[in-house]
């Protein structure tokens, strides 16, 4: 067998503190050097130019650059190269370099004269996959991809064999649709032993749970003459305290009209350590999935969000419904079905045109999607005639009309 027909031998480098040098500053270096960046390596480029993504590294302090071609003694006390040139008789120079040294080298250029592959590689909470499949890059990189996915969603079983420390999260499930959820958030379920949900979660996840694991519905906790959000403390720190790992799983994001904080707290006060997982929010990504932006160029440069499921003349809204009346952005109204018409009320009496464009994105991101356009003159008929129910996002501004104009 010929030397380079030999397979490669895996092995885990540790470069931390240890001179890497990288000939080139291109597009190979500028996908190479973010990893050794985060294995903490002594980083040193050599070329006469790099990319722009490389110079940010380099004025961000995390690599050093030497503007110049490669020479002769390069490599001297490096651990490992990076041979990635546009001059062929450079890279074979500095191979020879490499060579001799004996630093393990890698070539971009001609694989089979490295004394080093780089593996497609990615990670997963602790777990780093690498993968080698000779002069297949793209196998590799679908393999790599496959796993790593794997592992993140739990389809790919890898038990841990220590014990495991119970945890407690609070994970936002996004907008409904299973696909939105974090990678984070998705894997915590995957290990949780119970599972504490919303109404508004992202439901078709919780059929592929474990049968072990227990799922308890927040809306059916019972709660007696105590508030419901007490009721759901109560039994988050129960579970808690009891050993198991639990997952709050919310709709949207856990700080965005989600009570999260409230939650945090209460586990705080037990001495219960949470984290928390953020999630897409509902009152960005339902009116994009249905086909408005909630900012556009030359038509609205901000965007406020705000709950409406306290009426505009409530004593106890915290809403200044007079102030937002007069901004010219977006106005994304949440939980506000109810109380649209007496906000649009509102709205046009302290100034808001009665034409402005109002869309509602009722069960964005799910199969049962659908969106109803009006104006602040006619949403509250709208609504009322279409048997528009929550959930639902209302969308309040000109970037309405965009979204009018983009549909199929």
């Amino acid at each position: 067998m010929h030397e380079n027909d030999a397979p490669a031998y895996p092995v885990g480098l540790r470069l931390a503190g240890r001179r890497v040098v990288v000939l080139g500053g291109g597009q190979v270096a500028q996908r190479r050097l973010p990893s050794l960046v985060a294995a903490r390596a002594e980083v040193v480029v050599v070329s006469p130019s790099v990319t722009a993504s490389v110079e940010a590294m380099v004025d961000a302090g995390e690599v050093r650059w030497e503007r110049r071609r490669y020479q002769p003694g390069d490599l001297a006390d490096a651990w490992y190269a990076v041979v990635a040139t546009d001059d062929p008789q450079a890279n074979a120079a500095a191979s020879a370099e490499a060579e001799q040294r004996r630093v393990w080298c890698v070539r971009s250029d001609d694989a089979d004269a490295a004394t080093a592959w780089t593996p497609a590689t990615g990670r997963s909470e602790g777990v780093t996959v690498a993968v080698l499949t000779g002069s297949d890059p793209r196998r590799s990189a679908a393999v790599r991809d496959a796993v790593v996915e794997g592992l993140r969603d739990g389809t790919l079983a890898a038990p841990h064999h220590r014990a495991r420390t119970p945890f407690v999260a609070l994970v936002g499930g996004g907008p409904g649709d299973p696909d939105l959820i974090t990678v984070r958030g998705r894997r915590l379920l995957t290990e949780a032993d119970v599972v504490i949900a919303d109404r508004l979660g992202p439901r078709d996840l919780l059929d592929e749970l474990p049968p072990h694991v227990e799922v308890i519905d927040a809306a059916k906790i019972p709660y007696g003459r105590a508030m419901a959000q007490e009721a759901i403390n109560t039994a988050l720190i129960e579970h808690a305290k009891a050993g198991r790992s639990v997952v709050r799983l919310k709709g949207g994001d856990p700080f965005v009209f989600g009570r999260g904080m409230e939650e945090v707290q209460a586990l705080a006060e037990a001495g219960i350590a949470c984290t928390v997982v953020p999630g897409i929010s509902s009152s960005i990504s339902v009116p994009e999935v249905a086909g408005i932006p909630v900012t556009h160029r030359g038509v609205a440069h901000e965007f406020t969000v705000v709950s409406g499921h306290v009426a505009p003349d409530d004593p106890s809204s915290l809403v200044d419904w007079a102030a937002l009346a007069r901004l010219r952005g977006t106005l994304v109204l949440m939980m506000a079905v109810e109380r649209i018409g007496e906000i649009a009320r509102t709205l046009v009496a302290h100034g808001r045109d009665a034409e402005t464009p109002v869309a509602i994105v009722q069960e964005g991101t799910t199969a049962a999607q659908r969106r109803v356009d009006a104006t602040l003159a006619t949403v509250a008929q709208t609504a009322s005639a279409e048997g528009i129910r929550p959930p639902a996002v209302i969308v309040i501004g000109d970037v309405v009309a965009l979204g009018s104009a983009n549909r199929g």
